[in-house]
């Protein structure tokens, strides 16, 4: 099996909802960094899993997005707690879709909130 990986950092803003976390329910930043694993058991005819160019691109697409904004107000959050977890469901989903995967049989997104805490979603494709 094949992986290719490529990481960013940014800046967000969140607050925890449903619950009393503290300091953690009002709006502060994390400086995050977000880790795209892709997987696959088959390279293209050119000897690649997938193009880092247009991974490059996808994620810069997801990272404007977000980076400097409070995820409490993008939609996608809606109704859903901004935790790390639910974060990196929704970059792998929007990933997802801005990529060509007809290599791929995995994506998977980690993203740290800090140094040492970090969550993981992995969509089987």
């Amino acid at each position: 099996m094949y992986e290719i990986a490529l990481t960013r950092e940014f800046d967000a803003i969140h607050y925890l909802v449903g619950g009393d976390w503290g300091e953690e329910n009002e709006p502060h930043e994390h400086h995050y960094k977000v880790e795209v694993v892709l997987s696959g058991p088959n390279l293209d005819r050119s000897g690649y899993l997938v193009d880092l160019t247009s991974l490059d691109q996808a994620m810069e697409e997801v990272m404007n997005y977000v980076s400097g904004k409070t995820l409490n107000d993008l939609p996608e959050f809606g109704g859903l707690n901004p935790s790390i977890e639910h974060f990196a469901s929704i970059w792998c989903q929007a990933l997802g879709k801005n990529l060509k995967t007809d290599n791929l049989v995995a994506l998977r997104v980690r993203i740290w909130e800090n140094e040492f805490a970090w969550a993981s979603y992995t969509e089987q494709l």
